[in-house]
């Protein structure tokens, strides 16, 4: 006895149950791979921006002269948006009034901290979402093959006898679920690791530039002051 248990012979047989399930494992795998190459360029552009920036920052340009440059972007990425604002918010203060009597290099903190904040969220935008699939998706795989094999044994239990080949396409068709749901969640729970590593290294240059920007800015001060 010829037995096809061919992939596309399993599904298209499968029961409608295990077929919707399968159907959105499917498409939360679709959805993952498109956030992740998403995901993954926005990243990698993050870190050129952050690298290139950090160097044009300590090549002896002059901060007036940076700040300028940055003003003529349309866009402004990374450590370039959060110099810029930090920046502003100093140039802003000190043509407000002349004379400064509160602490300057702490209101340009404050600013600075928002737009680190505002930089990462929009990083970890979405990603909870693979963190979801690849929690979730097991076990709803789990769910179509407990289902596949409820229904195999029944139709078992209406036959006289059952040999492996009457067994074998019920018991394949069912772990097919759980298939397709490790295939969604091993790549969404890999990408969301990655991504949150990466993430915390740009979350750490940031804080770390904000941190050395704000010193030399106090430095800045101080000699105008004296």
């Amino acid at each position: 006895m010829n037995t096809d248990l061919s992939i596309i012979k399993l599904i298209s047989e499968a029961s409608l149950v295990v077929q919707i399930v399968i159907a959105l494992l499917v498409f939360a795998s679709f959805l993952s791979w498109a956030l992740i190459l998403v995901k993954s360029g926005k990243l990698r552009q993050a870190r050129r921006a952050t690298e290139k920036f950090d160097e044009q920052f300590w090549s002896g340009i002059s901060l007036n002269t940076l700040y300028d440059e940055l003003g003529e972007k349309n866009q402004r990425q990374a450590l370039e948006r959060i110099f810029y604002d930090g920046f502003h918010e100093y140039k802003r203060i000190y043509s407000a009034e002349a004379n400064v009597s509160f602490p300057v290099v702490d209101a340009v903190g404050r600013t600075m901290r928002v737009a680190v904040a505002r930089e990462v969220s929009q990083l970890e935008q979405n990603i909870a979402f693979l963190a979801t699939v690849g929690s979730t998706a097991p076990y709803l795989g789990l769910f179509g093959t407990v289902w596949g094999i409820m229904n195999s044994f029944i139709s078992i239990g209406a036959m006289k006898q059952a040999t492996l080949a009457v067994v074998a396409p019920g018991i394949a068709e069912a772990l097919i679920a759980t298939a397709f749901g490790l295939f969604a969640a091993i790549p969404a729970s890999i990408a969301y690791n990655r991504f949150n590593d990466s993430i915390d290294h740009l979350d750490l240059s940031y804080e770390n530039f904000k941190d050395e920007f704000l010193s030399l800015l106090e430095r800045q001060i101080l000699l105008k002051k004296g």
